[in-house]
């Protein structure tokens, strides 16, 4: 099933991947029914989650419901115990980048938020935009969420300088990105080309650099008020299990 997955994800593109999995998913949820995995987002239980990555693959991370990731569920777990961002009031306008699936319809039957999408490829952007040269004005939203996007565009200091420009003064944006919390610096070579050892180094071949703990100095270089996040340790161990979240990941919490 390994190699499988490795292989699909290694040689079909992301935007027909995504129609694919709108076939596949309810299958793989019923085939792996049981009581071990939970997944936060839906609330449905599993024998086991699936196994994913582009390069090195991780057991029992992919839910066969949402097709969530780690990061996924634990950032629904995050707006859900700690923001208003499913109960406020106050209507909030959003802004989310490259929309994911598990999100996406959900947060698009939320009355209490204004929600667009964008992205230069995905089938669910409503705008078709460059990160790097967004077509919004200056201070129009209250929240922007931007995971796992920027470790693919080559100029990140103009996509977070734009995330900046749209963000309104006191909005919160979450930027997650894949992160490697043991280098301090972060780590790109261009001259990496063939994709196989892109993967192996970066972690997947249309990846341009390896976060290290600078990043959060670099969205504060911006201008960015930043909270580094270490949910799993406000979460007990047995939730951390049962969720199937990756133990220490940091969720950047970013405030203008």
């Amino acid at each position: 099933m390994k190699k499988a997955f490795k292989f699909i994800l290694n040689t079909i593109p992301r935007p027909i991947l995504i129609r694919l999995s709108i076939v596949v998913r309810p299958i793989l949820a019923f085939l792996l029914k049981g009581n071990r995995f939970t997944d936060p987002i839906d609330g449905k239980s599993f024998r086991m989650f699936l196994p994913y990555g582009y390069g090195t693959q991780r057991n029992n991370v992919l839910s066969p419901s949402t097709l969530s990731l780690e990061r996924h569920r634990l950032l629904w777990l995050y707006l859900q115990n700690e923001t208003d961002f499913f109960t406020s009031k106050e209507k909030k306008k959003v802004l989310h980048f490259a929309p994911e699936q598990e999100f996406y319809k959900r947060f698009k039957k939320q009355t209490n938020i204004d929600y667009i999408t964008t992205d230069l490829l995905s089938p669910l952007a409503d705008v078709k935009a460059d990160i790097c040269n967004l077509p919004f004005e200056d201070n129009s939203y209250d929240i922007i969420f931007c995971n796992h996007v920027l470790e693919h565009i080559p100029d990140d200091t103009k996509a977070m300088q734009e995330l900046y420009r749209v963000l309104k003064p006191g909005g919160m944006g979450i930027f997650q990105i894949p992160q490697d919390l043991s280098r301090a610096t972060t780590f790109s070579d261009d001259s990496i080309v063939d994709q196989k050892e892109r993967a192996k180094i970066f972690g997947q071949y249309d990846h341009v650099r390896v976060y290290g703990r600078d990043y959060f100095d670099k969205l504060r270089s911006i201008g960015f008020k930043v909270v580094e996040e270490d949910y799993t340790n406000k979460i007990s161990a047995d939730l951390v299990e049962k969720y199937c979240l990756a133990k220490g990941e940091i969720i950047p919490i970013c405030f203008k």
